[in-house]
């Protein structure tokens, strides 16, 4: 039976699962300048925190990532265009930084590669169940010829003549 108690822990947790990543930048990171705050958040957003790896900057409790995201903020209050941060942050840590590499000569096989997968998934599926060759018979067993069927004639006759005697 759910209690009382079991909504509220419920609603608790999901309001935590929710509102995560909203405890990741910490009051005194946050800009003034809201038109500023905004896009430092909408970078940080798109910078990999190098130690999570599968979280942005901005989601990311790490000390490494509040320092990324200070950086920003940094650059940003220097005048630095948005663009000019993220050339500035990539090429401190090269281009694993970012959330979206972009589609380059090094990055080709990253974007690729589930089109691969799929293309390998494919063949294999035509190659087993579509050209698959037929079979003799259902049990694969090649069928006997006209000789060999008349052997089998003859021992079974043999068999069911001697099972009479007993």
């Amino acid at each position: 039976m759910v209690t009382q108690w079991h909504r509220l822990a419920t609603a608790l947790i999901i309001a935590m699962l929710v509102c995560s990543s909203a405890f990741a930048v910490e009051p005194d990171e946050i800009l003034s300048d809201l038109a500023l705050e905004a896009r430092a958040r909408s970078i940080s957003a798109d910078l990999r925190c190098l130690v999570c790896q599968n979280q942005s900057i901005d989601d990311s409790n790490a000390p490494l990532a509040r320092d990324l995201r200070l950086l920003v903020r940094d650059r940003l209050k220097a005048g630095d265009s948005d663009e000019d941060v993220r050339a500035y942050i990539v090429s401190r840590y090269g281009e694993f930084v970012l959330l979206r590499p972009p589609f380059n000569i090094r990055t080709v096989l990253l974007w690729l590669a589930p089109l691969l997968v799929l293309l390998a998934a494919i063949t294999i599926a035509i190659q087993v169940f579509v050209r698959r060759p037929p079979r003799s018979g259902r049990t694969g067993v090649p069928a006997l010829t006209g000789e060999e069927e008349e052997k089998l004639r003859a021992l079974l006759a043999e068999a069911d003549k001697s099972s009479k005697k007993i």
